[in-house]
């Protein structure tokens, strides 16, 4: 078992329950002798935030198998993409996590990113997936076209999280512009429900299943329902960096796959995982829904997520997905 070393947060140390929801056909990558020579590692750092999402990273550098591809991987937490975008940028880190919105964002401002190994992806099961639109159990909504004019809690305001539900209540026939959202960190908003604050939340894991057990009831899947196949979050690197060490990146994105891959495959691990960088209840963990850990980004879902930033007046610059995606993405 391999030991890995996981920095604190770049914004609050020992923010671990801040959790911010939110991927390859692809070129072979190079082989153990190519990337490290003499046993030698080459040491890459990589931002990530405590969710779920990123328990694949984990578990494979806990498997050895970033090491197998001669990397020596440096983790740190941050809260979110907002901080982790700029420091990809200014070279404070090789690789980072953050959600495709975020990105597209990022990219329709110039910035010099690129998408290179797939993150989590919906599960695709309505009622059984890692994100829920909840109300209280005494609530009269019973769809999300009943949200139409209501507050409702999403994490951070402009990322996917509010693009899937201004698409959920459009294809519910309201008015996507009616659906009044609101910022609360997703530990808060289990008491801001209760107390009235809001009339639902939008909570990921493992803060659904804890609303749901406190008697909150679940009216819409936003990660499962409005896009196919979405996928929900990517890491990425600075164009820079893919251009001036491109062995290592490709290292980086076999590693990454094949770390999905054994995530997917071994969904126990990928649960058992995640005490090592959150401070989550065992029974808890037992109950939580996972993502799907793909190989490979969905493209159409990307492509629908450019579309929507454009529609919604998230980006102004029209987004090329070539541009966005590096090849083996």
């Amino acid at each position: 078992m391999k030991k890995f070393r996981i920095r604190g947060s770049l914004a609050a140390a020992g923010a671990l329950l801040l959790f911010t929801a939110c991927g390859g056909g692809g070129g072979e990558a190079a082989s153990e002798d190519d990337v490290a020579q003499d046993g030698q590692l080459t040491e890459v750092s990589i931002g990530v935030v405590p969710v779920v999402d990123v328990a694949p990273i984990y578990l494979g550098v806990q498997e050895g198998i970033f090491e197998d591809h001669g990397l020596d991987v440096d983790l740190t937490v941050a809260q979110g993409g907002a901080a982790i975008i700029p420091a990809v940028q200014s070279g404070d880190f090789d690789f980072g996590f953050s959600n495709i919105t975020s990105l597209v964002i990022g990219e329709s401002q110039g910035l010099p990113l690129q998408v290179v190994a797939p993150g989590p992806q919906t599960t695709g099961n309505v009622g059984e997936d890692f994100s829920s639109l909840l109300v209280p159990e005494d609530s009269d909504a019973e769809s999300i076209a009943d949200l139409e004019g209501k507050r409702v809690a999403v994490n951070t305001l402009n990322n996917i999280n509010d693009t899937v539900l201004k698409e959920g209540l459009r294809q519910a026939g309201g008015d996507r512009d009616a659906m009044d959202l609101v910022e609360v960190a997703f530990p808060d908003m289990a008491g801001q429900l209760e107390s009235g604050n809001v009339d639902a939340i939008m909570a990921v894991e493992p803060f659904a299943t804890i609303s749901k057990n406190a008697g909150a009831k679940e009216v819409y899947s936003p990660y499962a329902e409005p896009i196919e196949d979405l996928t929900i979050a990517a890491y990425f690197a600075s164009t820079d960096r893919i251009e001036e060490d491109p062995e290592t990146v490709e290292a980086f994105i076999a590693a990454m796959k094949e770390s999905q891959q054994y995530a997917e495959d071994h969904p126990d691990d990928a649960k058992a995982v995640l005490p090592q960088y959150t401070e989550l209840d065992d029974d808890v963990i037992d109950e939580l829904t996972m993502p799907k850990f793909p190989q490979q980004v969905t493209r159409d879902s990307i492509e629908r997520i450019i579309e929507l930033s454009e529609e919604t007046g998230l980006i102004n610059e029209p987004v090329d997905i070539d541009d966005l995606l590096h090849e083996d993405a």
